[in-house]
């Protein structure tokens, strides 16, 4: 079968694996349902996720006009502590920037490789711990804005890593650790303000398990622009990238915005 798709985020849904989902052009594919299958993967273009246009991607599935202009990609996404509409204050888009930034956020910590702090709006969770492959998380705080969450990653990443290696997460590698013992270590490092914030009591861990029939030892990641067309044996979903059996790797959100021909076989 033969599917055409401009390659977006897997959309996920937790249950005793995760299950993932790809769209692909007026359909969507389960992805559980396809392993074992051989996957053939040909690229042969772009479109900016933003304006639509075949432009090349430039970064998030964005062209270079569209990363510099559009509210969805501004710098607080990444970086929440530059969050300024709880001031009033526009970054690219005021209105867009309030929907986003002024409603409850969740700091975790996630165990994906080694013990992380993040932050996500409560809506997405648990979708940012799949996305991110961890195994195991845990909220720390609940505040009512962006900028807070991002405060308190900001203080909190001197004592804990802000980063997941994803070489060690896709051949799970993953540290022993209790989050509940960490957690309770990391509350005397909250800032002052959103120390009122702090889950007390909060002794509930979420655990993940992703449709992997085997993790690779060794780990060779697929960059489309060089081999555009890939083909192998999909053994398992993690994250947001696909395992082979050929221990390739490929990870569908950096690919945002490329145009492929799906071959299932």
């Amino acid at each position: 079968m033969q599917y055409t798709a401009v390659l977006k985020k897997m959309k996920t849904e937790l249950n005793d694996k995760v299950q993932y989902y790809l769209d692909v052009e007026n359909d969507f594919l389960n992805l559980n349902q396809l392993l074992h299958k051989t996957i053939q993967i040909e690229f042969y273009g772009y479109q900016c996720l933003n304006c639509g246009e075949e432009k090349k991607i430039f970064r998030q599935g964005f062209c270079y006009e569209c990363f510099y202009k559009s509210a969805q990609v501004g710098d607080w996404i990444m970086k929440p502590e530059l969050s300024t509409a709880h001031l009033d204050i526009e970054d690219r888009d005021l209105i867009y920037e309030k929907e986003v930034q002024l409603q409850p956020h969740v700091v975790y910590l996630a165990l994906s490789s080694n013990v992380k702090v993040g932050v996500t709006r409560k809506t997405q969770i648990p979708t940012r711990w799949i996305d991110q492959g961890a195994n195991k998380a845990i909220e720390i705080v609940e505040v009512p804005n962006r900028y807070l969450a991002g405060i308190t990653e900001v203080a909190l990443k001197d004592y804990v890593s802000d980063k997941t290696s994803w070489q060690k997460m896709l051949k799970n590698d993953v540290a022993d650790a209790n989050l509940i013992e960490e957690r309770e270590k990391l509350k005397h490092y909250i800032p002052d303000e959103v120390k009122p914030y702090f889950l007390e009591n909060n002794g509930k861990i979420t655990e993940i398990e992703y449709p992997v029939d085997q993790y690779p030892n060794k780990i060779k990641s697929l960059n489309l622009e060089k081999t555009p067309n890939y083909s192998g044996k999909l053994i398992g979903v993690k994250g947001q990238y696909l395992l082979f059996e050929d221990t390739t790797v490929f990870n569908v959100r950096n690919s945002e915005g490329y145009k492929v021909l799906l071959t299932i076989n």
